[in-house]
């Protein structure tokens, strides 16, 4: 059985575990397009990302501020077998039904959101590290009417920057790509030319 959001999840998620798994260690530290996150920390929010979501799928209560350091042995592998979990964890219909005790929003747009970063910080964390990335077409079309939607109060939570030009699409960010970049504050061309 699958849903909208676990398909959507399926095409998303091998795109990003590559870029995940393209990683090396002496790239740890580097900048990202994710402000005041380095490549470790982006990775570890990621992580708590796909963990958490699988128990916001069964619409239990999950801990945020709780900041385990997920890159211990094996996890690059480890990260690909929690995105499994997280896809099948949003399959059963019932999942996306009503809204979530803890975030207060339909089922739905939580579904939606692990989306979003998993595609998103996938992009963040590819070109932070030098890798190429093609994010799921289904994936970043999706995402378009739900960004406008969490835009607003994304912004004044902090979550979101203030929505950017869209530049010219380049080879990196493909113009559905980089319009949906724009919209949560990231520059495309990331990073910055002196």
């Amino acid at each position: 059985m699958t849903t909208q959001t676990s398909d959507l999840l399926a095409a998303a998620a091998p795109r990003t575990v590559d870029v995940v798994r393209g990683i090396t260690d002496d790239q740890l530290d580097l900048a990202t397009p994710c402000r005041d996150y380095v490549v470790r920390d982006l990775l570890n929010h990621l992580f708590e990302v796909v963990v958490n979501f699988q128990d916001l799928a069964e619409k239990r209560q999950v801990e945020w501020a709780e900041k385990p350091d997920h890159l211990t042995d094996g996890w690059r592998d480890r990260f690909k077998t929690e995105t499994d979990r997280l896809i099948a964890a949003w399959s059963d219909p019932s999942t996306l039904e009503g809204v979530s005790p803890g975030m207060g929003m339909p089922q739905a747009v939580i579904g939606g959101m692990a989306l979003l970063d998993l595609t998103v910080h996938g992009w963040d964390l590819a070109v932070a590290t030098g890798q190429p990335y093609q994010p799921a077409p289904e994936a970043v079309a999706e995402l378009h009417g739900l960004v406008e939607q969490l835009g607003p109060t994304a912004r004044k939570m902090g979550v979101f920057a203030d929505p950017v030009p869209t530049p010219t699409p380049t080879p990196t960010s493909p113009p559905d790509l980089a319009h949906l970049l724009t919209q949560t504050g990231r520059t495309p061309t990331w990073p910055p030319t002196p």
